[in-house]
Parts: structure tokens; C-alpha cells; sequence
């Protein structure tokens, strides 16, 4: 989510007018033979041959038909690095580039919207506890002369000739201006869209909650509702139907939905409209048997209880079958069906394929998630021939499966060669074998009290390493002390830790981290687009993830902390930590500044819920 300045000293033209310009640039130029101190980045599953690649038929035919198409006739020493969204990945990475990363590489940055959007705050934007502009930041005020940018999306890409399809957007009041940009590395940060699951009227009747037009839609919608109900010839049922707010999703942005709107509600609206306050409910869908799925189990226990003293309604172990104009049908486990009316529904669960990803899938051999692209461990698109990153929700890192390597781990944990594993030999070739399969550390721990490994230290040493013991429901949990596994039953237990790979989750915190490793990963290493030329230095590490916790607010000052090591944190305390957090996680000093006010400012005079 970044944007990218203009450079000096660097040549470029441009042709055509609004509509349809062409941007005009030449190839990098083949690299000198490393030096010894460096090693080609080979990763078989990123670095397919080129040729492989199929063309796109729209990119290549009428969707580009009378553009020039781009020149390479003129050498540079640059290779021209295009990045896709402005999000927190696309923002991470440009923002953790050196000031100088322009005499490296021409790095491009190409977003629909030109400002980066501090998600984690919509809920409090929706509702007048902060500003729209206190949580977000114009992309060109972070790039800092790292790089060009072009508001516009990208339509379609052609990973053959290394071309986009970009376009202004069309809602921006001007005419959709199209164009062609060339690249030599494409970084791809897009995100996700909406998923509706197919449930007929979702897209027709619920407010979504992805963008700051959403949480302003929403604001605005709660304010149509109480002004509609306060009118005099407003019935009763009509009132409770009016101010029925129902949230879709129990995750972390439905319950900060839920409690924000608890709080605007409580603190200020009923104050102004004290005779609509009997009329008024919100409710939580979820599909689960609690909310927080996700955080420690006391988490998720200490929110019901705290949604369940404000009033807020969970409406647990359902599932949404339909969405009508102003009513809601779920469905329960039992199959029983029940309609909830609602004046506003917010739909918070779900995210689906962005379609420059479903467009750009069937081009690059052996891209086939339901939801992303994969990549390699160094974020490198499999079968990009090395020209293709990508990080955030649009990305999934294809996570090498120990079941292919069953006959050489089996032969490598059997010393002494008796043609069965023991527990001991158990544990030690999964712990072997994690430093190329890391899931399957996890269950090696999970071994360790019954070998004596490290269970002298216990936790400490788990804990100390950032990791997890495996659940008690872990495959290696059904394997006795005393049993002895043969090569069918290996490949038996394989087969079930493999299943359980857990893919990282789409979150701020992930998209972050990615961001920053792969700036670091092109800042100190050459990265042409091309997997004969690129070179890296020895030591560079593969992206791991570093969890450092989960955080929601619950509504009345108080919050929730899911910490590593330290356990769940609950209470107004953790409300405090929540938003300094929050306050100090804004990516440009005036932002902490405007955020910081708008918490002091709604303590003082409350929120503004007026419809603006």
C-alpha cells in the first residue's frame, strides 16, 4: 500500500492522452557473473522457465488493440519494479525500502485509491469515535522519493510479454483511461474481495466492511435509521425493525462492530433519542459455537459475557440462508429457520479471489489455490520464472508437504535399521526433518515429555523458542510410548500432520511482516525479474511469521489480548493498551496525532452522529 515518487536522472516517455497513454521503457540489462560471496536464487517452484508462460487472449488482442506497445530499445541498469495495491503489505514494503533504493531499482507503485487505510480502526470510523482522515495517510506522502505513483488498477496481466493493463478508475467522475505499463518485477499486494458464498441478497441489502466508504456508508446508515424512527408516525414494529442492527461474523471486526455501535449508542445516540432506547438491539451471527474462534478459549468467554451485560445478542451455531430487503433468515444446527429484522446488516466474515488473481492464474503453471497465489518461502510466485512476487491476502506460501519424502525420512529416523521407528527415533527425525517441513516441529515438541528431549525445562524452552506444543488432538498424540511405527504407519502419520498445515492468516499483521521482508530481501540483493541474472547473497532467510499477539476491542473501555506467553489480558486495562496500540501503530506522525485527539476529543464532547 505505497506509493512511489518520481526519480531523478531517469528516462522515460510518455505517449497518448488520458485515455490510453503508454508507458515507454527499456529491459534491465543481463547482470555480470556474481560475485563469490553470492549465490543465484534458484527456487525450483518460482524459477520455471519463462516460456512456460501463457498469454493472456484479452490482454492480447481486443483489450489492447491500437496501443503502442513498449519500447526496450534503451538500456538501463535499473530493473523496473511495479507494485500492485496500496494496502498494508504494498505500504510495509516501500516504507521499509532505503531512502536510496532508487539508484537500485524503478520502483512503481499502482493502487485504485492513492491513501493508505489504517484498517483496524474502521469500526471506531463508523461510528464516530475517529475521523476518516485520522486513519488514513496519502500514499505519496510516504514514498519519499522511492518511487512513482500511478492512481489506477490494474485490469489484466500478461506475465509473457512482462506487460499490465492499467486503467484510471471509472467512479473517479472522469472517463476509465486505460493504458499499458511494462515491467521487469511485478509485486502483487491486491488483497481480497467480499464473499458473498452465494447467499442470495447479500450484495443487495448488507453494508460491507472493507474500505472507508464502507464504514462511512455505515455511519451514515445507523443515523438514517434513528431520524426515520423518531418520526412521529413511526409504529413500534417499525421502530424495532429501523434500530436492529445485525452483524454478520464473529470475528475480531464484528465484535469491535458490534461494540462500537454499543458504545455510540449508549454514550451518545440515546441521550438525544431517549424514547427509541426500548427499540433498539444488536445482534452477532456467527457459525461457531462461540466468537474469537480464533483467541484463547477465555477470550472468547469473557466477550460473551461482556456482550451479554451490554445486551448484545449472539445468535451462535447459525449460519445466513438469506438476506431480504430489511430481514436477515438464519439457520441453526437443527435446521430450524429463523427471520431477524434489521435497518442495517453489516456482512464482516468472508474474503474471496481478487479477480486480477483469478485472471492471472491460469497463465503461470501450477497456480491452483481456491483463494491466492502461491508463492515460494522468499514471497516469489510459483512458476513466475522469477519475475512475479506477492504478499498479503492475494498470496498463500505453498508449504512443502513431508508426505512426498516418506521413504528418505523413514530410512534417515531408522539408526538402527531395524525397520520401525521408536518414539525416540520418532522425535528426532521430525525434529530433523522441520528445518525443511517447520510444521512439523510442533508435534516433535509434542514428543518430548515421553524421550526426555526437553521436557527437564518443560514449556520454558517452547515458549522461549516462540513456539507452540502440538494439541492434544496432534496425530503423534495416539502414538504410545511404547510403539513402534513401520514405514506404513509413518507414511500413515505423515499423511495426517500434512492435512493439519495451516495457512498464515489474512491479517494486517502478516501482510506487515511480508512487506518489510521483502523489502529487505531487494534491498540487499539484485533482483532482475529473471532467474538466470538474479542474485542473492549467502545467509538470506525465507520468510517466517512472528505472531505477536491478537487484540479486539469489546465495547465500554475494555478489550482483549491473545499474547504469546503471556496469556490472555482482559478488562479496561487492556482497553488502555488497546489504544495506545492503536495510536502508536499509525504509520505517519500525524496520524498518531489525529488519532490520539479523536480518543480525547470523543471522551470530552462524545460523538458527532450526525449525517454528513
Amino acid at each position: 500500500m505505497i506509493n512511489l515518487s518520481s526519480q531523478k536522472n531517469h528516462q522515460r516517455q510518455l505517449s497518448g492522452a488520458i485515455a490510453g497513454y503508454v508507458v515507454h521503457r527499456p529491459v534491465a540489462p543481463v547482470l555480470s557473473t556474481p560475485a563469490a560471496n553470492t549465490r543465484f536464487f534458484q527456487s525450483s517452484t518460482c524459477n520455471s522457465k519463462p516460456s512456460s508462460l501463457s498469454p493472456p487472449s484479452a490482454l492480447a488482442t481486443d483489450s489492447l488493440e491500437g496501443m503502442v506497445k513498449p519500447s526496450r530499445s534503451v538500456i538501463t541498469a535499473r530493473p523496473r519494479v511495479v507494485v500492485l495495491g496500496s494496502g498494508w503489505a504494498s505500504m510495509s514494503f516501500v516504507k521499509s525500502l532505503p531512502s536510496n533504493i532508487s539508484e537500485k531499482y524503478d520502483i512503481v507503485l499502482v493502487s485504485p485509491r492513492n491513501y493508505f487505510l489504517y484498517t483496524p480502526l474502521l469500526p471506531a470510523v463508523a461510528t464516530g469515535t475517529c475521523e476518516e482522515r485520522s486513519i488514513v495517510e496519502p500514499v505519496r506522502n510516504l514514498i519519499n522519493g522511492k518511487a512513482e505513483f500511478i492512481q489506477a488498477f490494474c485490469k489484466e496481466a500478461d506475465p509473457a510479454s512482462k506487460t499490465l493493463m492499467c486503467c484510471f478508475p471509472a467512479d473517479q467522475g472522469f472517463p476509465e483511461a486505460c493504458f499499458k505499463l511494462s515491467y521487469d518485477v511485478l509485486i502483487i499486494g491486491v488483497g481480497t474481495v467480499n464473499n458473498t458464498f452465494g447467499i442470495q441478497g447479500v450484495a443487495e441489502h448488507c453494508n460491507f466492511f472493507k474500505s472507508i466508504e464502507d464504514a462511512s456508508a455505515l455511519r451514515a446508515r445507523v443515523s438514517e435509521c434513528f431520524e426515520r424512527a423518531a418520526l412521529p408516525g413511526s409504529t413500534d414494529e417499525e421502530r424495532k425493525k429501523l434500530l436492529s442492527f445485525v452483524i454478520v461474523g464473529g470475528g475480531p471486526t464484528g465484535v469491535e462492530v458490534a461494540a462500537e455501535l454499543y458504545d455510540m449508542i449508549n454514550d451518545d445516540v440515546i441521550k438525544l433519542y431517549p424514547s427509541l432506547k426500548p427499540f433498539v438491539a444488536i445482534r452477532i451471527v456467527e457459525l461457531m459455537d462461540h466468537v474469537l474462534s480464533t483467541y484463547d478459549r477465555k477470550i472468547s468467554l469473557y466477550t460473551a459475557d461482556q456482550f451479554k451485560r451490554a445486551g448484545i445478542k449472539l445468535v451462535l451455531n447459525s449460519r445466513v440462508a438469506s438476506v431480504g430487503d430489511g430481514v436477515v433468515t438464519v439457520v441453526n444446527k437443527q435446521n430450524q429457520a429463523e427471520e431477524i429484522p434489521f435497518g442495517a446488516c453489516v456482512w464482516a466474515t468472508g474474503i474471496a479471489m481478487n479477480p486480477l488473481i483469478k485472471q492471472l492464474q491460469p497463465l503461470i503453471p501450477g497456480q491452483n489455490h481456491f483463494r491466492s497465489i502461491l508463492t515460494d518461502e522468499y514471497m516469489c510466485v510459483n512458476g513466475s520464472g522469477g519475475s512475479i512476487y506477492a504478499f498479503g491476502d492475494s498470496s498463500t506460501i505453498d508449504q512443502p508437504k513431508a508426505l512426498s519424502r516418506t521413504e528418505e525420512l523413514f530410512e534417515k529416523g531408522d539408526v538402527n535399521k531395524d525397520n520401525v521407528l521408536s518414539v525416540k527415533e520418532l522425535r528426532d527425525v521430525l525434529l530433523q526433518a522441520s528445518k525443511e517441513f517447520p510444521h512439523l516441529e510442533e508435534h516433535a515438541r509434542f514428543l518430548d515429555s515421553r524421550t526426555g528431549g526437553f521436557s527437564r525445562f518443560g514449556n520454558l524452552v517452547a515458549g522461549t523458542l516462540g513456539t507452540n506444543s502440538a494439541p492434544s488432538d496432534s496425530p503423534v498424540a495416539t502414538v504410545e510410548e511404547s510403539h513402534e511405527l513401520t514405514k506404513e504407519e509413518f507414511k500413515t502419520l505423515l499423511g495426517k500432520i500434512d492435512s493439519g498445515l495451516r495457512a498464515l492468516p489474512a491479517t494486517a499483521q502478516v501482510a506487515q511482516q511480508q512487506g518489510a521482508y521483502l523489502a529487505n530481501l531487494f534491498a540487499k540483493n539484485k533482483i532482475t525479474g529473471n532467474a538466470e541474472t538474479s542474485v542473492m547473497g549467502k545467509g538470506m532467510r525465507s520468510f517466517g511469521y512472528f505472531h505477536k499477539g491478537s487484540a479486539a476491542y469489546v465495547g465500554s473501555d475494555n478489550a482483549v489480548f491473545d499474547v504469546p506467553m503471556l496469556g490472555p489480558l482482559t478488562g479496561k486495562g487492556a482497553g488502555l493498551v488497546w489504544k495506545g496500540f492503536e495510536t502508536y501503530s499509525q504509520f505517519s506522525f500525524r496520524n498518531k496525532c489525529l488519532v490520539a485527539s479523536d480518543w480525547l476529543r470523543t471522551k470530552l464532547f462524545g460523538r458527532d452522529i450526525s449525517r454528513v
